[in-house]
């Protein structure tokens, strides 16, 4: 069976500022870039992204731009989404249909969201980003941010939020992970 140590070394994934891992695969260089209000974008990019047991979240962020996420490999994914109007919305990543789970998931460009890896080893995905994926274009959510838009969802805004670097999320130092 393929593990998530596997994918990492196969991949050549790298470390997510948001948590997980992942690697670009495709950028749109072959065509002129959209001129978006941050400035020219590709018209299209994509990543392998991969969550593990040992780095099982992908915390609060916004992107300015449209993506669709992808299911490849792996135990399910659940995502906690914040829309700018209010409203929360969760929705599970994964390979069982009956169960509900979707194998793509869009996310508007603007929406908050954190992602979980909801049981197992690892999940694989691909997220395609239209216009292309820009740092710039990228917010990683502070607690008290959220809180002030989203009182009613403290809970889940604490438990996705980005931890301090130095230490883990509870102030622990971070798990160890395979080849660290």
């Amino acid at each position: 069976m393929i593990t998530a140590a596997d994918w990492i070394e196969r991949l050549g994934l790298e470390e997510h500022v948001e948590g997980g891992y992942y690697r670009r695969t495709f950028q749109a260089d072959h065509r002129e870039p959209i001129v978006t209000a941050a400035g020219e974008r590709h018209t299209l990019t994509s990543i392998h992204y991969l969550l593990t047991r040992w780095s099982p979240v992908g915390h609060w962020h916004r992107n300015r731009s449209d993506i669709l996420h992808y299911h490849h490999h792996g135990d399910p994914i659940t995502y906690h989404l914040l829309f700018p109007d209010g409203g929360y919305r969760t929705a599970v990543l994964g390979q069982e249909p009956r169960e509900g789970q979707l194998l793509v998931l869009a996310v508007p460009g603007g929406v908050w969201k954190a992602a979980h890896l909801t049981t197992g080893d690892h999940a694989l995905i691909s997220e395609a980003v239209s216009p292309g994926f820009d740092y710039a274009d990228m917010t990683l959510a502070r607690a008290g941010y959220l809180l002030e838009r989203f009182p009613e969802r403290a809970e889940l805004i604490h438990r996705y939020r980005a931890p301090d670097r130095a230490t883990g999320p509870t102030g622990s130092a971070p798990p160890e992970r395979p080849g660290a």
